[in-house]
């Protein structure tokens, strides 16, 4: 299976990504991580990324491009792969398609901006051994106090909620176009996030059941 996992920042994609990826055994591809990984490299596009990411701006198409490439040729994706935080675009899907790889489905997970905020603004990380928590979902016992080693907890700077709204704006005027682009080629499933991991999971698996051997 050949599969895109779009949804806005905080929608859960990267936890569901990794439960398809257990249950057909095929690579999770994290645009983010290669990414990441090039930097850490110092390869020659991870270079040319840093300098847009220490920036706040986004990678240019051609550099992400070229990492994907390069990864999808290679034998773990022989039997097929799925593809989280890329395409981001109609331009990038447009160069999916131009360097000929066939998508079987896109999964769409559905969250309102709303419910994103609130995920997302209400975490916090430990500044000591860097547990996390959630004042709604995860609290700790005392206020802003990591229950394992009473260290401090903080909100990322991603976290912080003018910054989600920020990354939700982007969401919707830039990557949210991919659904009607995908819907169009009659390859766009989707489905609702729910509060609980294991229910959206569940419907995960059964939007994608026709996949199964």
């Amino acid at each position: 299976m050949k599969l895109i996992i779009m949804g806005a920042p905080g929608a859960g994609k990267g936890t569901q990504s990794a439960k398809i990826s257990e249950k057909w055994n095929i690579p999770a591809v994290s645009t983010g991580d290669m990414l990441r990984a090039a930097v850490k490299e110092g390869t020659p596009m991870g270079v040319t990324a840093k300098s847009y990411m220490d920036a706040g701006q986004l990678v240019p198409d051609e550099v992400v491009i070229g990492i994907i490439k390069d990864y999808l040729s290679s034998d773990q994706c022989s039997n097929g792969f799925i593809l989280d935080g890329f395409p981001r675009s109609i331009p990038q899907a447009e160069a999916l398609d131009a360097m000929g790889v066939k998508m079987d489905a896109v999964l769409s997970i559905e969250v309102p901006d709303e419910k994103i905020v609130e995920r997302m603004s209400g975490r916090r990380i430990c500044s000591g051994c860097g547990a996390s928590y959630h004042v709604l979902y995860n609290p700790p016992k005392a206020t802003d106090v990591c229950d394992a080693c009473g260290a401090s907890l903080y909100i990322r700077d991603d976290d912080a909620a003018e910054t989600v709204l920020k990354r939700l704006n982007t969401y919707h005027g830039t990557t949210e176009p991919l659904k009607d682009f995908y819907a169009a080629k009659g390859l766009l499933i989707c489905v609702e996030g729910r509060e609980k991991v294991e229910d959206t999971t569940a419907a995960v698996m059964q939007a994608l059941s026709q996949f199964e051997a």
